[in-house]
Parts: structure tokens; C-alpha cells; sequence
């Protein structure tokens, strides 16, 4: 009793230690991304101003008045700091003057859902590939498949985007190339209406998928041809267990483990990532709406995206974290200061 008592201390020590990390290390994020983006060139009121030539320097400094950008910048940050730590990302500079979580919360769904299916696709894939490549290394499917993911990795996405759309958009006709639905969505039936969107989204979704393909599945070969020649696996092949039991049971399993570190540092390209693919085709997600937020130097959208994504990539180390022991049992009970 007094075993697992202490085991459960430890483990919300840890959970404490990991929060505070996790704060500090937004804390510090929010005050770089704040500084960087009010020293870029621009601001905006240059979109309402500079443009329209009945707009004088009153009209401009009536508007950095009303933004709050004629107070010194410590001053704006701490009233950001302050609303943001009531969940209050404030509202857009943009003409439409609408809550900044409201839209983030619009465009979520699209940019997550196709991310986290490309991620199961690349997984289903790459897994496969990388074992069967390390099991049959050197050989001729090894060096055939080394040479078409190494392909893929140099492709660019938007030059890879552009290809699929002149291949099955415009040459075959079998997808559309932009937006999420077709005219007359709203007329068709509830299956029609899935596959319809399934028909805008295999292009980019495709995309996303092959970009990260190559680099996964080479990383999950060298995993697994490290773990191949473990001294563990030569054992349970001396005892007699069959190839594929030692293969997927004792040695997939253990590969996993540095897997899982990327799949976690891969958390931010959830809008990252979907700024160039978004825009090719049109697609109303994050990505987008991070691209238009910067051309119009609407602060306080681009520092609610900089925080998601602060969050997201603070949230895949903890997943990560998370993830590994559940693969090892080891580190789930292994003191803090033993890990190597």
C-alpha cells in the first residue's frame, strides 16, 4: 500500500511539474510571437486607410485609438495577457469586427479533421512500408520503395497539389479542385452530401499524406532495424516463438517508441502545415484564415492562431509523453530522475 502511494505522489509531482513547464513555456511564447508581429512592417489600419483616399491622418488615429494601438506595447500586452487568461482572444480588426474564438472555432473542424485523417492514413501506411522494408533491407522491393518515398520527400506539396489537380481536375475530371461542397449541397441526400464532401477533400488530404509519408515510414525503417538487432529479439527467436510474433509483438512495439516523439512534434503542422495547402484549394479552414489574418495585420487573430498552435504543440509533447508509457510499462513506473 504504501508502494503504490508513493508511485501515485509521483506521479502527481509529475503531472504538476509537467502543468507549470507547460505554462511558463506559453507565457514565454506569447510574449515572443506579441513583440515580433507589432515590429513586422504594417499595421492595421493601413487596410482601412491607406487605401481609401477620404481617410485622413485623423480618421487613422481615431482607428489606433479605438484598436488600442497607440498605447505603449507593454500596455497592449498585458490587457491581451489579461482577457487571454479568461479565454477572451477579443475581437477581430478585420472589417467584420467578429469575436476572434468564434472564428477560430468555425474553421477548426475542417483543418483538424483533415489532418488527423492524413496522420491515420500516413500511419497505416508508413508502418507497413517501414517493417517490410527493414525485414527485406537491401533487397530489390527495399531499394524500389527507397527511391519513391525519397521522391516524395523532395516533392514540394503546393507542386504536388497543382499535379493532382491537372491530373484528376481538369484531365480526368473525376474530383473538384476547390471548396468543400458542390452547388446544390444543401439539395442532396445525407449520404450524397458526405461523399461530396469526401470528393473535395481527397485532393488535399492526399497531399498531406504523401508529404509526411516519406519521411515516416524512412524513419520507421531505421527504428525497426535497430530494434531488429536487439539482444531481446535474439532471445525470443532462440525460444522458439514464431517470426511474426517476435516480429509485431516484441519488436514493432519497441520501434513505436521513437514514433511516438514525432507523431507529438508533427502537432503543430495542424495549421502550419494547411496555410499553402488551404489556400490552393480554397478550403475555409485555419490555415487560411492565419494567411488572411497576416496579409490584413489582424493582431489579435494571428495571436489567437500563435496560441493554438502554442497549445497544440505543448498538448502533442503531453500525448507524446502520454503515449510512451502506454507503449513501455517501464516508464510509467520509473522515478523521474532515472530516465535517460
Amino acid at each position: 500500500m504504501a508502494g503504490r502511494t508513493g508511485l501515485r505522489r509521483e506521479l502527481w509531482a509529475r503531472v504538476a511539474r509537467k502543468l507549470v513547464w507547460m505554462i511558463l513555456v506559453l507565457w514565454g511564447i506569447t510574449i515572443i510571437s506579441f513583440l515580433v508581429i507589432h515590429l513586422a512592417p504594417g499595421s492595421p489600419t493601413d487596410m482601412e486607410t491607406t487605401l481609401n483616399p477620404l481617410a485622413g491622418e485623423a480618421a487613422r488615429q481615431r482607428l489606433e485609438e479605438l484598436y488600442g494601438l497607440n498605447r505603449p506595447l507593454y500596455v497592449q500586452y498585458l490587457d491581451w495577457l489579461s482577457r487571454i487568461v479568461r479565454l477572451d482572444f477579443g475581437i477581430s480588426m478585420s472589417a467584420d469586427a467578429r469575436p476572434v474564438m468564434d472564428k477560430i472555432l468555425e474553421r477548426l473542424p475542417l483543418t483538424v479533421g483533415m489532418n488527423v485523417a492524413s496522420l491515420l492514413l500516413t500511419l497505416l501506411i508508413a508502418v507497413p512500408v517501414g517493417v517490410f522494408s527493414a525485414v527485406h533491407r537491401n533487397s530489390l522491393a527495399d531499394r524500389a520503395l527507397t527511391v519513391l518515398v525519397f521522391i516524395g520527400f523532395a516533392m514540394p506539396s503546393f507542386w504536388l497539389a497543382l499535379i493532382l489537380m491537372m491530373l484528376f481536375g481538369i484531365e480526368l475530371g473525376w474530383l473538384p479542385m476547390s471548396g468543400i461542397t458542390s452547388f446544390g449541397y444543401e439539395a442532396l441526400g445525407p449520404l450524397h452530401k458526405v461523399l461530396d464532401v469526401a470528393a473535395h477533400l481527397a485532393m488535399p488530404v492526399a497531399v498531406y499524406t504523401l508529404g509526411s509519408l516519406a519521411g515516416m515510414s524512412r524513419y520507421m525503417r531505421a527504428c525497426m532495424l535497430e530494434v531488429m538487432e536487439q539482444d531481446y529479439m535474439l532471445t525470443a527467436r532462440a525460444k522458439g516463438l514464431p517470426g511474426s510474433v517476435v516480429l509485431w509483438r516484441h519488436g514493432l512495439r519497441n520501434a513505436l517508441l521513437p514514433l511516438i516523439t514525432l507523431l507529438g512534434l508533427s502537432v503543430p503542422g495542424l495549421i502550419g502545415g494547411s496555410v499553402i495547402i488551404e489556400s490552393i484549394f480554397a478550403l475555409p479552414g485555419l490555415g487560411q484564415l492565419f494567411y488572411a489574418a497576416v496579409m490584413a495585420r489582424d493582431y489579435t487573430l494571428i495571436m489567437g492562431n500563435l496560441v493554438l498552435g502554442a497549445v497544440l504543440t505543448l498538448a502533442g509533447n503531453v500525448l507524446a509523453d502520454f503515449c510512451y508509457g502506454l507503449a513501455d510499462p517501464r516508464i510509467r513506473t520509473a522515478p523521474q530522475g532515472t530516465r535517460g
